[in-house]
């Protein structure tokens, strides 16, 4: 993979550092808003896949983490048994880990539930968009590097554990707002930033 070059001038944020795979990623997927089921579903699984670890181990897995849990079909997540559980423990293409395996087949199951009362995954999730006024005037890396939880991903958190989801904690779910742009995290001077924000500007919120 190829990741061409900046222009003079421009920058990109800083956790991108040299690895084009994460390049890519940051340039082309994080913080842009995302409204799908099924990209919300598979995002909210896999940042609980990445507690304890880094994003680019995620990420270099990521192709089979999607293979092995049907796109991340929800439905067919949710149908998953026991004994697909077992089979996935042997997987060394994913992370071989036995709680989250089963978390991820369990929140398949609550997001159902979500998706009848709400509508849509979509709908739910973008109940928590914090207002701008909430969000740090100063967007340095210096700022960003000590936000780990906001009081919005704290109330999203406290919600999906309630209707029973697991490995959502307050720092995974502000991982997760951030990446699929119910803020807009990129710092001051990346390229990136007034992309999203444009995105974000002419957004249709899911209701």
């Amino acid at each position: 993979m190829s990741i061409e070059p900046l222009s003079p001038g421009l920058q990109r944020c800083p956790w991108a550092g040299d690895d084009p795979l994460y390049k890519d990623y940051h340039d082309h997927e994080w913080g842009r808003p995302v409204t799908g089921d099924t990209q919300l579903f598979e995002k909210i699984c896999l940042e609980g896949f990445q507690c304890g670890l880094s994003w680019i181990t995620i990420l270099r897995k990521r192709e089979r983490f999607r293979q092995v849990f049907h796109r991340f079909d929800i439905a067919q997540v949710a149908a998953m048994s026991e004994a697909d559980s077992q089979i996935l423990l042997q997987d060394p293409g994913i992370i071989r880990h036995r709680g989250k395996i089963a978390a991820t087949i369990n929140n398949a199951r609550q997001a159902l539930a979500v998706q009848q009362e709400f509508g849509s995954l979509a709908a739910y999730f973008w109940r928590f968009e914090p207002p701008p006024e909430h969000r740090p005037a100063d967007l340095s890396w210096e700022t960003l590097r000590r936000i780990g939880q906001t009081e919005a991903s704290a109330a999203l958190s406290k919600d999906l554990r309630r209707r029973g989801f697991s490995f959502v904690g307050p720092t995974t779910c502000y991982a997760f707002m951030q990446a699929m742009g119910l803020v807009n995290d990129h710092v001051d001077g990346c390229f990136c930033r007034e992309e999203v924000e444009a995105e974000r500007s002419v957004l249709v919120r899911p209701a």
